[in-house]
């Protein structure tokens, strides 16, 4: 009979693509995670796992399998929650966030997340806004933050941080002034279809101005080169914040920039999660607490 471990290690090599990984993630020796694999194929009557050398790929049947695995898991997991007598915040958080508010925004909610419930076991991962909602979808994480709102049956959300948009340069280029000084200068954006680039790219419509863009899926590398004098970029105010000190950068604020709204979204079939109950709830009683900053100059 198919067993909860199997699935589990079935989902855990399918994860990381080896068993031998697998078994020191799941701390059991590898021939066994391969003997559960095989037992579970001749149960299933499928391949699973192509072997490819000391590595495996998954099979389409494997694929198919591994979304009902997912499923599986996270219905044992909400079970679980469901009798728990306590019901007090405790066990695995998957949280997932783009990058401009994982590395700028939501380090002090975790923080204060962490101090207040020290039993819940945070795991955090960054991706791009599709792979986020994906990963909801599938049971990956248990809730993310994007910068779009996603309007989808099985997803519920909550304003997380309203992100002002800010025009940053190199110290010592020309100022810009207005939208017609960024005429022919390169620009530095996450690729398509990052909310923030499209910004960019109606403002600079909208006043019938040209500039090359380059896409980079870094903020690092789009700072160093800003910071460098190679061109200019358009970022949340919160990267701006991070970054300005010591890296030579000047930020530009206009009024024709639109606020992006960064949301916090999650599943809501998931049943009783006192865990994400009690984040959702933090996010909610903070999402207002933005503070102006006097670093960057208004035009």
């Amino acid at each position: 009979m198919m067993e909860l471990a199997q699935i589990r290690m079935f989902k855990t090599v399918a994860n990381l693509g080896s068993v031998a990984q697998a078994s020191v993630a799941l701390h059991c020796v590898p021939s066994n995670v391969t003997a559960r694999i095989k037992a579970l194929e001749t149960e299933l009557k499928v391949s699973l796992f192509y072997r490819q050398g000391r590595g495996l790929r998954i099979t389409p049947a494997g694929e198919v399998f591994l979304t009902y695995a997912e499923k599986i898991l996270a219905l044992t997991e909400e079970a679980k929650r469901a009798v728990d007598p306590t019901s007090e915040p405790s066990g695995p958080l998957r949280i997932g966030a783009i990058e401009s508010s994982a590395t700028s925004r939501l380090p002090p909610m975790l923080t204060k997340f962490h101090a207040q419930y020290p039993n819940v076991e945070l795991q955090f991962k960054t991706g791009t806004w599709s792979q986020l909602v994906d990963d909801i979808q599938h049971h990956r994480l248990d809730g993310a933050i994007v910068a779009i709102d996603i309007d989808r049956p099985f997803l519920d959300s909550t304003t997380f941080f309203n992100e002002d948009l800010v025009l940053i340069s190199s110290a010592s280029a020309d100022p810009i002034k207005s939208v017609k000084d960024i005429e022919g200068k390169a620009l530095f954006m996450w690729p398509e279809p990052c909310p923030y680039r499209a910004a960019l790219a109606t403002w600079l419509n909208q006043n019938k101005v040209k500039a090359p863009i380059t896409s980079i899926a870094s903020y690092g590398t789009i700072i160093g080169c800003v910071s460098a004098g190679s061109g200019i970029s358009l970022v949340p105010k919160g990267i701006y914040e991070q970054y300005q000190s010591g890296m030579g950068l000047v930020g530009y604020e206009f009024e024709e920039l639109v606020t992006i709204e960064n949301r916090f979204i999650w599943r809501n079939d998931g049943g009783q999660f006192p865990a994400l109950d009690a984040f959702t709830q933090m996010i909610k009683q903070n999402n207002h607490g933005e503070s102006p900053s006097n670093h960057s100059q208004h035009a």
